[in-house]
């Protein structure tokens, strides 16, 4: 008698993570940050680093994946793209990120495919849907200034900062279970005009919004402004949205992968 065969196990979804541009030394450099890429592993899904795409490369980038995630960095969002001029040239820019994710988020969120956005994904979202973003936040009457402290420790950099009203029935309600979370604040950015057909999922105590969704998306999608990504696996707050996403690209790949029913049978 044959013994039973072990079931094989399930593929893991596959997350794209764009990759933002570097000079090291004298050379350009495709980076992606590690802590990026454990969430990813946390949420149970592989991440595929990808350093750039042309406009006609995007839709055959998506066929590969179950799942976007973009990632914070120090770089900001070029102005132009949302009517603008450079306030502080001083700031490092990535128009090469921009040339190709901005664009992409739209394709992604229509295909309903689950999406994360942190940090400066979040601000691409806003900007790539048709907002804006103040440029120096700390410069805003009624703004608070949600900078990290300059050259201090990591630790220090991400310690939790201040807490988040978390907007009730929506998606990050639903996932942390909780009217407010304390959240760590390292952005010198953030929304000022939220694109339309955007739903705020969190606001800091000066009313910045530090979460939002997407109410067309069919999908799972979920953009916040602080660091869910640091040291993830001992936060139960950033292990709740690592799973919540980690699940969305485990249905979205066993869906898409199923057989179609004929119709007509």
């Amino acid at each position: 008698m044959n013994a039973p065969k072990t079931p094989a196990p399930r593929a893991k979804p596959i997350v794209l993570v764009p990759a933002c541009n570097r000079v090291l030394g004298q050379h350009p450099f495709y980076v992606a940050g590690k802590k990026y890429l454990d969430f990813v592993r946390l949420a149970g899904c592989q991440p595929l680093v990808v350093p750039s795409a042309e406009p006609e490369d995007l839709d055959a980038l998506l066929d590969l994946a179950d799942g976007v995630l973009l990632t914070g960095s120090p770089s900001n969002v070029h102005p132009s793209h949302f009517g603008e001029e450079v306030y502080d040239a001083q700031l490092p820019l990535d128009v090469d990120r921009d040339a190709w994710t901005l664009p992409l988020i739209p394709l992604a969120l229509a295909r309903g495919m689950p999406f994360f956005a942190i940090c400066r994904g979040f601000q691409e979202a806003n900007v790539a849907l048709g907002g804006s973003l103040y440029q120096a936040v700390q410069e805003v009457a009624g703004q608070h200034d949600h900078r990290a402290v300059n050259d201090a420790p990591a630790e220090v950099q991400y310690a939790t900062a201040h807490e988040v009203a978390v907007a009730p029935g929506g998606v990050l309600s639903g996932i942390v279970e909780a009217g407010s979370i304390r959240v760590n604040s390292l952005h010198g950015q953030g929304v000022n005009r939220l694109a339309a057909g955007l739903r705020v999922e969190a606001r800091a105590p000066d009313g910045l919004v530090e979460a939002f969704s997407v109410d067309a998306s069919k999908g799972f999608n979920l953009c916040v402004q602080w660091h869910p990504e640091w040291q993830a696996a001992t936060n139960p707050v950033s292990m709740r949205l690592a799973r919540a996403f980690g699940v969305a690209c485990q249905t979205f790949r066993e869906t898409r992968s199923a057989p179609q029913r004929d119709p007509d049978r």
